[in-house]
């Protein structure tokens, strides 16, 4: 019971910033949807942004708790430190990573085509013309006309010229 008591100050605390952590992802997500909705974001879109935002809030909130419980910041910058280096030397062992996750920000993006849009990737060795079902972070998935789905790595659909067909997409439904 006295351990309680010992740490009362820092349970009422972390309460009190989980309540705060809580009240913010709650409006965060009701800004991001109104102001998708405003603009007519995609709804993949905005629940990307979604994803992002409540994970930049859990990791703030998370290593404020760590501070308020008196956790040493030596011990945290080591562990951030450590982390990084080794995702670091991941990314960089398999510069295809690094190309791909690049090619899906700028496809998500920049690029004219979006989800539920229907392309023709113009390859002299592989047609492929289908319906863009999922953009992910390594991969495009295309579902075509004969109901199968293909994937495609990020960066070969941005070196790949694609035509967007402009006609409604009743032929993929």
């Amino acid at each position: 019971m006295t351990y309680l008591l010992d740490y009362k100050g820092q349970f009422i605390e972390s309460l009190i910033l989980i309540l705060i952590y809580v009240v913010l992802r709650l409006v965060s997500n009701k800004i991001i949807n109104s102001v998708g909705k405003k603009f007519a974001y995609p709804r993949v879109r905005i629940n990307m942004l979604s994803k992002i935002i409540n994970s930049v809030l859990f990791y703030l909130f998370a290593g404020i708790i760590l501070f308020i419980w008196g956790v040493d910041q030596n011990q945290i910058v080591y562990y951030t430190t450590s982390l990084l280096a080794i995702i670091g030397i991941a990314f960089f062992a398999q510069w295809s990573i690094i190309s791909n996750i690049t090619s899906t920000v700028i496809i998500y993006f920049s690029h004219p085509v979006k989800v539920g849009d229907i392309i023709s990737v113009l390859d002299k060795d592989y047609h492929i013309s289908g319906k863009i079902i999922d953009i992910s972070i390594f991969f495009l998935t295309i579902k075509t006309v004969e109901n199968e789905e293909i994937t495609m790595p990020s960066n070969i659909f941005m070196q790949k010229m694609i035509k967007k067909d402009r006609s409604s997409d009743k032929k993929l439904k």
